[in-house]
């Protein structure tokens, strides 16, 4: 018979702290001054414009990974203990929110060179260079208490109960049901009461 246990873990909840990064001063482009007015038949003398100071790389809109050739949307995971999430995508950028919590999912919602911008399940965004994230999936359970079931189909025999908020690995999906590991325990689960996964998505691990 299968254990029926009480799982209670850390919830994926992202402890987030806001940076006391000062907001970064406008750039202003510098106004070359009007020419003298010359007699006529003159050339009026041309006064030297102040150079332009290097413009900023623009981020394009896409609806595909165009470079890393990978779907977006697309979920990873965080691969370290702290990630500073960042208004765009350079080192320039002020800080704004800190994830603490590797493993935890998160979705690609754009790409631009080594960048990636997130979105987590609470809907917090930021840039992230790609080495804080890993291509291993896992979810988040949703809604209240689950049920984590030997097999997927409702009438199959109880595995372990799963708090709101615990972080599984995902093993696959299909049809309506993901099979998810947590701890020493695995079992089956409806993809919609887990956040991580798209509705209509065919994974395997």
């Amino acid at each position: 018979m299968a254990i029926l246990a009480t799982l209670m873990m850390l919830t994926a909840g992202s402890t987030a702290s806001r940076a006391a990064t000062p907001a970064p001063q406008p750039h202003h482009k510098p106004v070359s001054a009007a020419p003298k007015a010359a007699p006529k038949k003159q050339a009026p003398k041309k006064e030297a414009s102040a150079a332009k100071p290097a413009a900023k790389k623009a981020v394009p809109p896409q609806e595909a990974g165009s470079v890393s050739s990978l779907p977006v949307p697309r979920y990873v995971t965080l691969g370290a203990d702290e990630v500073n999430l960042r208004t765009g995508p350079g080192f320039r950028y002020p800080i704004r929110l800190v994830i603490r919590k590797s493993g935890l999912p998160v979705e690609i919602m754009r790409e631009f060179d080594v960048w990636r911008q997130i979105r987590d399940r609470d809907g917090a965004e930021g840039w992230v260079h790609k080495s804080m994230l890993s291509g291993r999936r896992t979810v988040v359970i949703m809604h209240a208490v689950q049920t984590l079931l030997d097999a997927p189909h409702d009438g199959a025999r109880p595995v372990v109960r799963l708090e709101p908020g615990v972080i599984a690995g995902l093993s696959t999906c299909q049809d309506t049901w993901c099979r998810l590991k947590v701890a020493s325990y695995e079992g089956w689960l409806k993809r919609s009461d887990v956040w991580g996964v798209y509705p209509r998505e065919t994974f395997q691990q």
